[in-house]
């Protein structure tokens, strides 16, 4: 890439926000989703009476469901950066684009 076009791109404002809102967001995603993760196997590795207690009659015990929403969870986080990426972020993207086009 030219270094002009470095300059360009660097100096716009909308740059600048889109650097900080979306490391920002990402941080708060990445740190939820840490949160349940660990919070999971802390729960596995310290408290696994919890974990293997029966839900019901059956055969299923908590660590089951409960794993499940660990997958559940990243799916969700994922969308919601996807669709935040898509609108907002997209949207900067675009301007800083036309903008150094011009």
């Amino acid at each position: 890439m030219q270094d002009h076009l470095v300059q360009k791109i660097k100096s716009d404002p909308n740059y600048h926000k889109l650097v900080k809102v979306r490391s920002g967001y990402g941080w708060w995603l990445t740190l939820a989703m840490l949160v349940v993760y660990y919070g999971y196997i802390l729960l596995i590795a310290f408290n696994k009476e919890f974990m293997a207690t029966k839900l019901g009659a059956g055969v299923m015990t908590w660590g089951i469901p409960l794993g499940l929403f660990v997958i559940l969870f990243t799916v969700i986080i994922t969308g919601i950066y996807v669709r935040r990426a898509n609108s907002e972020f997209d949207e900067l993207t675009e301007a800083i684009k036309a903008k150094v086009k011009a």
